[in-house]
């Protein structure tokens, strides 16, 4: 069942606020002026098309890279490290025939350092789908995962090979959020963008420690459609996105990025909020996708930022706001890329309603996805099989 921007807003209206409100700052934002070299994190260890790269929040200095194929590697975090152990290896339950299907996300449970827990998303087939699961480390080995300890929390379809998003992390409220596409080909023909009766085209939030309802989760009270009467589905957290392939929590403000692929024009960045809706299918970046029908959408939910595809960056790849200490000049911005192009911009959102955004390298291989270690120091997945980090020249 469809519903309409006219519905939306008369339901957003009650929607419960985000619980970090996004404030302006009177401050105006600035360009980035240092210069940055790109460097490889470990030189001695290569990966097949690795996709994301975690921490396990446990105080141990390790690190771990997901596979698409569907391997997650560990290894210390040490620009020396020259071994690598399989943690998990689901390569026969994987399905990555597609170039967007595959083992896609890793999370941590906020007390795996106690309880083990971790979760991934993937894609199966017979029939397309993705499954979320959890997994518990070996008591014995804490570098080696259970592969038969799966317990799949939920699976959703897949109608075409494209547009999985992919991403899941745990929110500072301790609720796992889940990217999620609008189910692919494009311009979203079954208008999943917009139907609050389906998972796709959102982002999820819930509840992995308060099972209920025969689920092996909960639904979080303050979800915009919890206990709703009209068959929308009580996991969503917001809609209206075409492909949020990658997104993160700003570990100072709170603040949920998401950067969402664009069909033929446009990118954009988003700082999502609670029932917040951003548009797809019926538009496109700041743009009505389909110019003859209304577009109008609150302006909270308007991206933060958009870029055309008139340079050749088709492609974007969500990132981190930068919290580390080694890139002094990027503390505070937003760091994103396209996977395309390989472009990598710093984005200062200081004034929200004039962000700044500043090209500071461009890489000469595709990026798949970032990462951050416990350091909260920027770390980037090549889909050249290499991790690599950038460094500031001087």
């Amino acid at each position: 069942m469809l519903f309409s921007f006219l519905t939306l807003s008369l339901i957003l209206s009650g929607f419960p606020a985000c619980t970090n409100d996004l404030t302006d700052d009177p401050g105006k934002g600035t360009a980035v002026e240092a210069s940055f070299d790109i460097i490889l994190a470990y030189p001695n260890l290569s990966f097949t098309r690795p996709v994301d790269f975690q921490h396990p929040g446990d105080n141990s200095n390790r690190v771990f890279v997901v596979e698409q194929r569907g391997v997650i590697s560990v290894f210390e975090d040490d620009a020396k490290v020259s071994d690598k152990k399989v943690f998990l290896d689901i390569e026969s339950r994987v399905d990555d025939k597609g170039n967007e299907e595959g083992l896609l996300g890793l999370a941590f449970h906020p007390d795996f350092e106690d309880n083990g827990y971790f979760y991934v998303n993937y894609t199966v087939n017979d029939p397309s789908r993705t499954l979320i699961s959890r997994f518990q480390v070996s008591p014995n080995d804490s570098d080696q995962a259970l592969a038969e300890s799966e317990v799949i929390l939920m699976s959703y379809e897949q109608p075409y090979d494209n547009h999985n998003g992919g991403q899941v992390a745990f929110g500072p409220d301790g609720y796992l959020y889940i990217a999620v596409g609008d189910g692919g080909s494009g311009g979203d023909p079954k208008g999943n963008g917009q139907d609050g009766t389906t998972l796709l085209g959102t982002i999820l939030r819930i509840d992995v420690d308060q099972p209920a309802d025969g689920q092996q989760y909960g639904i979080p009270a303050d979800n915009p459609f919890a206990n709703n009467n009209e068959g929308f589905r009580e996991e969503i957290y917001a809609f209206g996105l075409r492909n949020p392939w990658r997104f993160s929590f700003d570990p100072e403000t709170e603040w949920l990025w998401v950067g969402d692929v664009g069909q033929n024009t446009y990118e954009e960045v988003d700082i999502v909020k609670n029932g917040g809706n951003y548009g797809w299918n019926l538009t496109e970046g700041f743009h009505c996708f389909k110019p003859e029908k209304n577009c109008d959408i609150p302006e909270e939910s308007l991206p933060i930022w958009e870029y055309d595809h008139s340079k050749g960056d088709v492609s974007i790849n969500g990132g981190f706001v930068y919290r580390g200490e080694a890139l002094p000049d990027l503390e505070g911005k937003y760091i994103f890329s396209d996977y395309v192009s390989g472009r990598i911009w710093a984005l200062d959102f200081t004034d929200l309603k004039n962000p700044v955004n500043t090209e500071i390298l461009d890489a000469d291989f595709p990026i798949s996805s970032f990462g951050v270690n416990k350091a909260q120091e920027l770390l980037i997945c090549g889909f050249d099989g290499k991790i690599y980090k950038l460094s500031q020249k001087e």
